[in-house]
């Protein structure tokens, strides 16, 4: 047994493939310095493990010649010097720069050829030989997105023009018929909403086929919230249709928000908490719908309830319905309720105009009228709203990378028997600056202004908490003109953790008690995308303009969102 093993030790060692591996070198050499010299410019792999890939190597070399003008170059012998070296000779001959290309100007618009030269004339163009293989696929890409995709250019006639220039005429063969797009077919969901793909993408039958077109537009499902592309689209050209084919699938797009804060009441030196809850259900008809629902309880005895609608593309159009209803009370003060309607209209995945029309009644809940500033009154607003939108979908903890909103109401106010015009002017818009991977700074700028003959306490811009100024309580804040600035440094962990500074700065304006202050809002924070949502951690001290910072003026916000 061992004499056995001995002797296929003995063969193994013997015979060993490791022993035949050479570390075999490349020199490859011109007919001249100067040839030389340009081969070694070009750069090659020098050390090679057998002959067949010195061969390879040498094919490559010729192919890369024949792109930059070498096109006569010869490779004349691979010659062995030694056990480990092996020289390769190549004659350059004659470089020619430049290709003079003769066209149909049926074939290809001569506007298109000036992104490719400078020297475009009546039925020619000239470029660098260099350039010549990527601009015959450049043309042959923009003829495919005219619904040719199996068009062919080649070169003929192939002539010397001058020492150093070649001229060519261009041959395109295009098929007689353009390509359409007679179907599309949706795998994965079924039941996605059609509307989305007409309207949303820009993508229906009878449409120019252009592939690196519709693949660009698919990837602008991933940012709806219920759908996601599952892989590239495909396509199935028979003689006389051309099949579309989506690879989609459902995705949760249902959310539950809420958080909870506690700090110390001024006044009583106490612990108290508020927090709200708000629900969002998106899709749940397959239709793209959604419905909003929040409930919201603070500090300050306020209460909010707020639901909003939207039902896009009605009937298949590119028009939708927004309807909102929102009802606000202040302890035994005042409620208010407002109620709005507005139709929008979707330009593309990014742009959406809005107009319609907004009702608010309040009624003073006081037995006496112990305040002239707060009374019953009626407004109607006629409202037109624009909506920027630009999503980030491969960031799971930031997928919105920008937004911007801005809306104008214009109207009349009933008070007591008086009417009088008023408006009321608002925009959010922030905005993500991603340093690199993991660095990143996010910027949101906020803006209110109410514009009236005279003013009422509960008419008023309300503002503070964790959704507006850090660091003050729920809604705690009136103004009849506002301006805020929330700033923070993002750090990402890895893909599902991160933390960031807070930085909040607002000045605003009230024109009943004559006052206008600046705020200021510090802290830090954290998020953790866990299996149930996203989990947010603030801490945030405010403060208003020449009073110190007090800690017993910090406050805590948790909040948690579920998708479901």
């Amino acid at each position: 047994m061992r004499k056995t093993l001995f002797l296929y030790l003995i063969i193994y060692t013997t015979f060993s493939p490791a022993l035949f591996c050479q570390n075999l070198q490349l020199k490859i050499n011109g007919n001249a310095d100067a040839e030389t010299t340009a081969i070694d410019s070009i750069g090659y792999i020098k050390n090679h493990a057998n002959y067949l890939s010195i061969k390879s190597e040498a094919d490559s070399i010729q192919k890369t010649l024949y792109k930059i003008g070498y096109i006569e170059n010869e490779l004349n012998s691979i010659n062995r010097i030694n056990d480990s070296m092996f020289s390769a000779k190549i004659h350059l001959k004659k470089k020619y720069n430049n290709v003079s290309i003769y066209y149909n100007t049926s074939d290809i618009d001569p506007k298109l050829l000036n992104t490719l030269s400078k020297k475009v004339f009546d039925n020619y163009f000239t470029i660098p030989f260099s350039e010549l293989e990527n601009a015959l696929v450049f043309i042959n890409s923009k003829i495919s997105e005219k619904g040719f995709p199996f068009t062919k250019l080649h070169l003929s006639n192939i002539e010397i023009d001058t020492e150093s220039d070649l001229k060519a005429n261009l041959v395109v063969e295009t098929p007689k018929e353009k390509r359409i797009i007679s179907d599309i077919i949706i795998k994965g969901y079924d039941k996605f909403p059609r509307s989305y793909l007409k309207h949303y993408l820009k993508i229906k039958p009878n449409q120019t086929f252009n592939l690196n077109l519709i693949k660009s537009k698919t990837q602008q499902l991933n940012n709806l919230r219920f759908a996601s592309e599952m892989k590239s689209p495909e396509v199935l050209f028979s003689k006389d249709s051309t099949t579309l084919y989506l690879y989609l699938q459902k995705t949760k797009s249902n959310s539950f928000d809420g958080f909870l804060g506690f700090g110390t009441n001024e006044d009583t030196n106490k612990l108290q908490f508020d927090g709200y809850l708000n629900l969002n259900l998106t899709n749940n008809l397959n239709y793209g719908e959604s419905f909003r629902l929040l409930y919201k309880s603070d500090e300050n005895d306020q209460k909010t309830f707020e639901t909003n609608m939207s039902l896009p593309y009605l009937f298949k159009s590119p028009i939708g319905l927004d309807l909102a209803l929102r009802i606000f009370k202040r302890d035994s003060s005042f409620s208010t309720v407002n109620q709005n309607a507005k139709i929008h209209y979707q330009i593309n995945a990014k742009h959406k105009i809005y107009s319609g029309i907004s009702s608010t009644q309040s009624n003073n809940l006081l037995n006496e009228v112990t305040s002239a500033t707060i009374l019953d009154y009626k407004t109607t607003y006629y409202t037109i709203a624009y909506q920027f939108l630009k999503n980030q979908s491969s960031n799971l903890l930031f997928p919105i990378n920008s937004q911007f909103y801005l809306e104008t109401n214009f109207g009349k106010k009933n008070q007591s028997n008086q009417q009088e015009k008023q408006s009321l002017l608002s925009f959010d818009a922030f905005k993500i600056f991603n340093l690199d991977l993991k660095n990143s700074i996010y910027i949101r700028a906020n803006g209110a202004t109410l514009n009236s003959n005279t003013y009422l306490e509960n008419e008023l811009i309300r503002f503070g908490g964790i959704n507006s100024i850090r660091g003050f309580e729920e809604n705690s804040i009136y103004a009849t003109l506002l301006g805020l600035l929330n700033t923070e440094y993002r750090f990402q962990l890895n893909n599902s953790i991160y933390v960031h500074s807070i930085t909040d700065l607002a000045y605003f304006e009230n024109k009943i008690s004559n006052t206008d202050e600046k705020l200021f809002g510090i802290g830090f924070g954290f998020g953790i995308f866990t299996k149930t949502g996203l989990l947010k951690f603030n801490y945030a001290n405010g403060k208003i303009e020449n009073n110190p910072f007090k800690l017993s003026n910090s406050k805590i916000h948790l909040s948690l969102t579920a998708n479901f």
